[in-house]
């Protein structure tokens, strides 16, 4: 079960075909904010944002399929890629009816969704937030993570993520950095979605999908979001980084550097990859003062 008093809220379902639903939060009125997810997280992990940002905001935050309190097909009812994912985000916000002014607040592979929905409909994004994620393959000199690249060398053998969970309790372990911030009823929010072997495919598919080469079936669409990340450059973006990260690390902040020069930045020395765990009360304001300055687009 997850703690009421850290996610009160119910959601709506958006079925995405054949008849496989889709989770999301919509609090609030306003600018919309769509808060997107990684791996394995789900809306959850942006609690603290949609409890301070949604009294003023628009705050819609879906859980991908597979992930939170999304169904979890088999793979013969669902296509867990990166393209299917970018399909799902648009049919959302488009039965939303939510089209301009869009704010992105990404994390982790939700950044890549996000991106590669923003690098297709670039009049529909007026700001982005960027809470350690990527647009853009692996950088030069940065090595895959040992714990992704034995998921990835394990192939289908699924029993260590799929099985013991490893994948999520491992996460638990290393991306919360700050002492006494994950606390047991938070640990609870992030495992409760993924307490069965059927429950976690999403965390195994989306391992699978992350490009190391052009023979993936994905290096194309990620190829397509890393080079049109100069279409989003003019932007209004706000990067909130936590600096003990074994993933999205320096070697990825650097690149953001490159790709966007003129984005605000900041870093949490005291945070690791789930920064709004380590360092929300920060961020948030942050977050607040960076859309106040930067006035979304009417029309959404």
């Amino acid at each position: 079960m997850v703690s009421a008093d850290l996610y009160p809220w119910h959601g709506r379902h958006h079925d995405v075909g054949q008849g496989v639903r889709l989770h999301y939060l919509d609090e609030g009125r306003g600018e919309p904010l769509v808060m997107l997810h990684g791996n394995p997280t789900w809306s959850f992990y942006f609690r603290e944002l949609i409890r301070g940002l949604s009294g003023s905001y628009r705050v819609v935050a879906p859980d991908h399929v597979g992930c939170g309190l999304s169904d979890k097909p088999g793979d013969a009812e669902y296509d867990y890629t990166l393209e299917r994912r970018v399909k799902d985000l648009e049919g959302l916000l488009s039965s939303l009816g939510i089209s301009r002014g869009i704010t992105l607040v990404l994390h982790d592979w939700g950044g890549m969704i996000g991106l590669a929905f923003a690098v297709r409909h670039p009049e529909a994004v007026s700001r982005i937030v960027l809470l350690n994620t990527a647009g853009f393959p692996l950088p030069e000199k940065k090595l895959l993570p040992w714990q992704i690249g034995l998921v990835k060398r394990l192939g289908r053998f699924e029993w260590p993520v799929r099985g013991l969970n490893a994948f999520v309790r491992g996460a638990l372990r290393t991306a919360s950095v700050k002492p006494g911030r994950m606390t047991p009823e938070v640990r609870q929010g992030y495992l409760a979605p993924y307490d069965s072997w059927d429950h976690r495919i999403a965390v195994q598919r989306f391992v699978e999908d992350i490009p190391l080469g052009p023979e993936h079936r994905t290096w194309g669409l990620v190829q397509e979001v890393s080079t049109g990340l100069a279409k989003l450059a003019h932007l209004p973006t706000l990067i909130c980084w936590g600096r003990h990260d074994f993933v999205f690390d320096d070697h990825f902040l650097a690149e953001w550097r490159l790709r966007l020069p003129s984005a605000e930045e900041h870093v949490f020395e005291e945070a690791g990859h789930f920064v709004l765990d380590d360092a929300h009360e920060k961020v948030l304001p942050l977050v607040r003062s960076f859309l106040q300055r930067h006035p979304a687009e009417a029309g959404a």
